[in-house]
């Protein structure tokens, strides 16, 4: 038992405080459900696992939990022979770390839904790249027709970065699809995913979609309190970084620093640059546990899981009248609804009569869109559903209108 929750914990830990932490499932103090896109709600096992007494980064037993976590990362994303890069920051870590395969003047190509389509771009042309834009009108997607204009239109692209889930707008792209027109037209590009709302709770397929990098982070679909920027690099974006002509012009995104450090760890021996979040890895490797208990069906079944949840949740906005911010429901993500404020209520008092009940939903950010708000269903509240987590925000959203006036 203490092997499949702590996922590899050191025989000392388990036996001092094993017990304590793991033998049975403690129940999380009375608080708001934290049903935003990130963080998510996170299982009592993997709390547990952060709960550890201060254990060094080069500590034999620390070995193999960071080496786990490295395989079991591959496994999540579905590649045999992709490089995962865990380490400590956020999610925009792993846009800085796209400094590693562009070069000064570099042709970038965004396909670009959102908020975060934009602060991708900004990363990249800070590292020097000359970025084009695909855009689609608030809520909807590029269609594989404008991906493959624009890639006739110019040639040379070095990157097509695409975010997989754009967390501003709830629009999910259709990454198999762009990644063939992409590999069919410029098959030169590398293919850039920005997963991190979308690996855990979308399909992925690294490996057999062509994929070139994934960019995601701990606190959404792995299921992870923040601090991980998560990065899977394949081989050929690998060839790409070490072939480069001019310096990389970063510090600590460098992954002549960290490509050592990963392969050491996941030989099970230990070799430092910075330090790594040891708690936090620890409660990765029992999440991946988690995810990947029952192999590619059981990733499968997570997804359909997040599926049918999306379902529920936008079917019952949509029975109360209101409108998603995705203009259609193929373009909108699993692991979270984005839904207009109605006209007559402001978005920060329907946030707060939430709250009054016990769940904390997200607003709106700066897209240049009605006012609107943002629910997230991902991990536990979605494979779990005897935690009824989903039932709740339903049930909250309902009696929070009607508190509020609203009539559909």
């Amino acid at each position: 038992m203490h092997r499949r929750l702590a996922g590899g914990l050191s025989r000392t830990l388990c036996s001092s405080v094993g017990k304590r932490l793991f033998s049975t499932r403690t129940p999380l103090a009375k608080h708001k459900l934290c049903m935003i896109p990130g963080p998510i709600e996170f299982h009592e096992d993997v709390l547990a696992a952060m709960s550890t007494p201060a254990t060094s980064h080069v500590d034999p037993d620390f070995l193999p939990v960071f080496g786990e976590a490295i395989e079991m990362t591959r496994e999540v994303v579905r590649t045999d022979k992709g490089q995962p890069f865990l380490v400590a920051g956020s999610g925009t870590l792993g846009w800085d770390m796209m400094s590693n395969v562009l070069e000064e003047g570099d042709s970038t190509l965004m396909v670009n839904t959102g908020y975060f389509g934009d602060r991708f771009a900004e990363s990249l042309e800070t590292y020097g790249a000359n970025v084009h834009h695909v855009k689609a009108s608030i809520g909807s997607r590029p269609s594989t027709k404008d991906i493959e204009a624009a890639l006739v239109e110019h040639k040379g692209y070095k990157m097509v970065a695409i975010t997989h889930v754009d967390t501003s707008t709830g629009v999910l792209n259709d990454i198999q699809a762009l990644a063939q027109v992409i590999r069919q037209r410029s098959p030169e590009s590398l293919i850039v995913v920005d997963g991190v709302c979308a690996v855990g709770s979308e399909e992925l397929a690294f490996d057999d979609w062509g994929i070139d990098i994934v960019i995601t982070a701990s606190q959404k679909g792995l299921g992870v309190p923040p601090g991980l920027s998560v990065v899977v690099a394949s081989q050929r974006a690998l060839d790409v970084f070490k072939k480069r002509s001019s310096r990389i012009r970063n510090y600590y995104g460098n992954w002549n620093k960290w490509l050592p450090v990963m392969e050491a760890y996941e030989a099970r021996s230990a070799l430092y640059f910075a330090t790594p979040p040891v708690q936090l890895l620890y409660a990765l490797n029992v999440s991946l546990k988690q995810i990947l208990a029952n192999g590619p069906t059981g990733l499968s079944e997570r997804i359909d899981a997040h599926r049918k949840a999306s379902g529920q949740v936008k079917a019952a906005v949509q029975g109360l009248g209101l409108k998603l911010v995705p203009t259609s429901l193929e373009g909108a993500a699993n692991g979270m609804t984005a839904v207009y404020t109605p006209p007559s209520i402001k978005t920060p008092d329907l946030i707060e009569a939430m709250a009054k009940k016990g769940v904390q939903i997200a607003g709106g950010l700066p897209i240049k869109a009605e006012p609107y708000f943002r629910i997230g269903h991902m991990g536990i509240s979605v494979v779990e559903p005897e935690r009824k987590h989903i039932q709740h925000v339903i049930e909250s959203l309902h009696s929070s209108l009607n508190e509020l006036n609203y009539r559909s």
